[in-house]
């Protein structure tokens, strides 16, 4: 018999997306400036402090220490929110796209993500995975052997479940060297690839999102912005598959000795255990998934996707902020 998780009558969501608005005001000042890491560490102090005023006991599952080598208040196993509430696995991105930002490219949201204790699937250390991104159309007919399948043959599967041709789909892939084979296997069968320099948790969501605008996305990317991917991706009813794929010797060793397994393909359900999952991204940069911060004066606007996985709600917020005296607006 199905247990079913008591529902949850209070949308976090709403007090979540104050924390991706107060990273995506700071760092959209930051657009277009060549300050990568500048942006993101004032982007990850805003949604820092956004996180401590919402009434939860809640604990950063993997950060992105290890990746970008340099340490902030959203690192693993920090502690965020009042300390009263429920106890929440918390999992957040300040800039998703810092080149992004930093060049003045479309694509940069920031972006957060809750459930309750123990649900989110914690890979320290490792660094980087493999991903497999669909909508809810073809989430049925993802099987583990497609990551290892030519993408020939995965891109036939796609476009069988969704009734398209393969000359038809989008693919999202990060233009990474690592990825140069496949890149040229999806070209030659038929495909087209939407390359972004950046910002593979966007992609993600663009796939499961089911419009039409991307149909997969593939490749390796953060194992930090894969679990984010994933909250969205099963609050979407979509489907996912990853696997560890060290890029080092040094990260395949650490993995090892934290045994974990490097051969195992993981579904979104692997990652996400429960539908208790409130997420939210608010757009920094125009994109293909939301509108960028525009400032005007004293007011500024932004554009966010608030997702509940319980109710399969999306919600699409467009806010004006006063910034009046507020270090957004300075």
């Amino acid at each position: 018999m199905e247990v079913r998780e008591p529902f949850s009558p209070r949308n976090l969501g709403l007090d979540l997306v104050r924390a991706t608005e107060e990273a995506a005001l700071t760092a959209g000042r930051y657009m277009g400036m060549g300050q990568p890491e500048e942006a993101d560490r004032v982007a990850a102090e805003a949604m820092y402090r956004a996180l401590n005023v919402l009434d939860m006991r809640g604990t950063i599952v993997v950060g992105e220490e290890a990746k970008l080598g340099v340490t902030s208040p959203l690192d693993t196993g920090k502690l965020v929110g009042t300390g009263e509430g429920p106890d929440m696995d918390v999992v957040v991105d300040a800039i998703d796209g810092r080149r992004l930002v930093a060049q003045g490219r479309p694509g940069a949201i920031s972006v957060a993500a809750v459930a309750p204790r123990g649900s989110l699937w914690a890979a320290v250390p490792a660094v980087y995975m493999e991903k497999l991104v669909v909508d809810a159309t073809v989430a049925p007919a993802l099987v583990p052997e497609c990551l290892d399948a030519p993408a020939a043959w995965t891109l036939a599967l796609i476009a069988r479940a969704k009734g398209k041709a393969i000359r038809d789909l989008v693919v999202f892939v990060l233009d990474r060297r690592r990825h140069r084979d496949l890149i040229r296997e999806i070209r030659a069968a038929g495909a087209r690839v939407m390359l972004r320099i950046d910002g593979d948790i966007a992609g993600a969501i663009l796939a499961a999102m089911g419009d039409g605008r991307v149909d997969a996305l593939m490749g390796i990317g953060g194992v930090a912005e894969g679990l984010i991917a994933a909250c969205a991706v099963k609050a979407l009813g979509g489907g996912m598959l990853g696997r560890l794929a060290p890029q080092s010797e040094e990260e395949r060793r650490a993995v090892e000795a934290a045994g974990l397994d490097t051969r195992q393909v993981l579904r979104c359900d692997d990652m996400v255990k429960t539908e208790r999952i409130f997420f939210a991204a608010t757009g920094i940069t125009d994109g293909p998934l939301l509108d960028g911060v525009v400032y005007h004066g004293e007011w500024a606007q932004t554009h966010s996707l608030l997702l509940r996985g319980e109710t399969r709600t999306r919600r699409l917020v467009h806010t004006q902020h006063w910034l009046n005296g507020t270090e957004a607006g300075r």
